[in-house]
């Protein structure tokens, strides 16, 4: 596990013992050392584009992303990513990581019949991964 900024995750024990359809709300609002960092270039602000990570996540909604999450560990079981889709590698998608093998991640939606993910097309690999959703912007 990396040492850094707490991250977004979700508690896969919650996410498992209630339905998908309303996952517990564990993402964070952004904080004064965010926006430093989002200033610093340290985070990227990104739009969710989708109704995938609803109610979590809905379309519109900003958050910030930690591009150097990954850079030294790989995606852990709970965090909230922003990958390339595999098979259209100029579209970005949030999704969760369910879990992880020497390939890659399997990443999946919240929203199961808004969701186009792993269940679909497989392991993302590692080099998709853009980095990790850390909170919601503003």
């Amino acid at each position: 596990m990396c040492l850094g900024t707490p991250l977004a995750r979700l508690d896969l024990r919650l996410a498992a013992s209630s339905p998908l359809s309303q996952p517990p709300s564990l993402l964070r609002n952004s904080h004064f050392t965010d926006v430093v960092l989002w200033l610093l270039r340290q985070r990227r602000r990104w739009r969710v584009v989708g109704e995938s990570m609803v109610p979590l996540l809905q379309h519109g909604v900003e958050v910030l992303i930690d591009p150097a999450a990954y850079r030294q560990c790989r995606p852990q079981p709970g965090d909230l990513v922003v990958a390339y889709h595999p098979r259209q590698p100029d579209l970005p998608i949030v999704k969760w990581v369910v879990y992880v093998e020497a390939e890659g991640c399997f990443l999946k939606g919240l929203n199961e019949s808004a969701s186009t993910d792993s269940r679909e097309y497989g392991l993302v690999p590692f080099t998709h991964i853009l980095g990790q959703v850390v909170c919601r912007f503003p």
